[in-house]
């Protein structure tokens, strides 16, 4: 499997490691009345769909960086390739 790496360019699979679901950029408020329950669901609870899903992904063997690939799991297209800190900056903008 290719990932296209926003800025280094078509890498081999084998270069990341996967980190699971991109919800993981969420992190619960721990300042929260329910924060004990949140970080339950954010730590435990996860979906295992069939089709297009939004997974983390690291450059362990390159730069480092980390990547959200939208991803269809029972293909393994991949349509989407976005840096994790840029969807986590529009995601705190409240986008």
């Amino acid at each position: 499997m290719i990932i296209d790496h926003p800025l280094l360019g078509p890498r081999d699979a084998c270069e990341f490691v996967y980190h699971g679901d991109a919800s993981l950029i969420d992190r619960p408020d721990p300042a929260a009345i329910d924060a004990q329950e949140r970080f339950h669901e954010y730590a435990y609870l996860r979906d295992n769909p069939a089709g297009e899903h939004r997974e983390l992904w690291y450059h362990e063997y390159g730069d480092r960086s980390w990547l959200v690939v939208t991803r269809n799991t029972l293909t393994h297209e991949i349509s989407k390739v976005e840096l994790a800190r840029d969807v986590a900056l529009v995601r705190g903008r409240g986008a």
